[in-house]
C-alpha cells in the first residue's frame, strides 16, 4: 500500500494476540502497510464494529516473536496514522509495585517514568528539531472514558498511576524493584515507550489499559512465568470485553488536545528542513508545512 489512502480505520487497538477477537470485526482483512521506518510488527487487521472502523495491531507480531527492545514502534505508529487512525487503545500486561494493585486488577495509568535505554523514540531526528509537550503522556479524554466504562462493568480498576517503563526483556532485580517502590511508582512494564511518545508526535490520542499479571519481585513470592501467562490470558478476556463496550462510546472525530500536539513544537523553520525529511514525514508535517 503506497501513497495516501482514504481513512481505513479510526480507532486502533495495540495488544497481545489474545486481545484481538476475530469474531468482533465484520469484513475483517489484513492490510500490509509500508512506512518510511520499515515494516510494523505484523499485518494490521482492519474491519468494522458497530459502524466504526477499527484496526488491530499485534504488538509483538503473531506468535509473540518480537522482544520489547526490538519493536519497531515508529513503523507501528506511523502505519496506524497512515491508515487514518486518530485514537489508540493500548493493552499492556504489567507487574504491580503496590499491594493494593492485585493480580487481575486493571489500571488506567496517567504517568510514565522512562527507564528504557536503546529505543528509537522520535520521528524527528533528521534535519528537524521538535520539542513536543509530554507532561501528560496519556490522552485524558480517552483515559477517563475507559475508566468510567470499566468501573460500570464492575471490574477492579484503578484510576491513574505511574507506569515505569523498563528496557527488558529481563524482569527487574530486587534492588531495582525496591527503588521503584520507594519512589512511589505503581506498575512496571516494557511497552508504553516509545509508543506513547510517538503517538503524541503523530497527534494521536493514546490511552492504556494496563492489566496486572503479578507482583514484581519486591513481594515475597518470586515472579513465576506460568502464573504470569495464566493471568495474562484472563486479563485478555477482560480487555476484549471492555474494548467491545468502549468502541461505540468513543466520540467520532478527534477534538481533544492530542490532535494539535505539534502546534508550536517545531523549532526548525520549514524552509530549512531537508526535502527528504519533509517527504519522509509528510504525513505528520503537512498541516504545518
Amino acid at each position: 500500500m503506497n501513497g495516501h489512502m482514504n481513512s481505513e480505520a479510526e480507532i486502533a487497538i495495540i495488544g497481545g494476540s489474545g486481545v484481538y477477537d476475530a469474531a468482533m470485526l465484520e469484513d475483517a482483512k489484513e492490510v500490509d502497510v509500508d512506512t518510511p521506518f520499515g515494516k510494523p510488527s505484523d499485518a494490521i487487521t482492519v474491519g468494522t464494529f458497530e459502524d466504526r472502523r477499527i484496526a488491530f495491531l499485534p504488538r509483538h507480531g503473531k506468535g509473540h516473536r518480537i522482544s520489547p527492545s526490538r519493536l519497531n514502534s515508529r513503523a507501528n505508529i506511523y502505519a496506524l496514522k497512515k491508515l487514518g487512525v486518530s485514537r489508540i487503545i493500548s493493552a499492556s500486561a504489567v507487574g504491580s509495585l503496590k499491594l493494593e494493585l492485585k493480580p487481575l486488577d486493571l489500571v488506567i495509568p496517567d504517568q510514565i517514568f522512562d527507564r528504557t535505554k536503546t529505543r528509537e523514540s522520535t520521528f524527528f531526528d533528521e534535519g528537524i528539531v521538535v520539542h513536543i509537550g509530554f507532561a501528560d503522556p496519556f490522552c485524558p479524554e480517552l483515559s477517563t472514558l475507559l475508566f468510567d466504562l470499566i468501573t460500570e462493568k464492575g471490574y477492579n480498576v484503578h484510576n491513574g498511576g505511574t507506569y515505569v517503563c523498563m528496557e527488558g526483556p529481563q524482569f527487574s532485580t530486587r534492588a531495582e524493584s525496591k527503588v521503584y517502590q520507594s519512589l512511589g511508582f505503581d506498575i512496571i512494564g516494557m511497552t508504553a515507550l516509545p509508543e506513547a511518545k510517538l503517538a503524541r508526535e503523530a497527534e494521536m490520542c493514546y490511552s492504556m489499559i494496563a492489566t496486572v499479571t503479578d507482583y514484581d519481585v519486591w513481594h515475597e513470592e518470586d515472579v513465576n512465568i506460568e502464573t504470569v501467562i495464566q493471568n495474562a490470558m484472563k486479563n485478555e478476556a477482560a480487555v476484549r470485553d471492555i474494548i467491545r463496550s468502549a468502541i461505540p462510546r468513543i466520540p467520532a472525530g478527534q477534538e481533544c488536545i492530542c490532535g494539535i500536539g505539534l502546534a508550536g513544537a517545531i523549532l526548525t523553520p520549514m524552509d530549512k528542513v531537508p526535502i527528504e525529511t519533509k517527504r519522509k514525514l509528510e504525513l505528520l508535517l503537512k498541516k504545518y508545512a
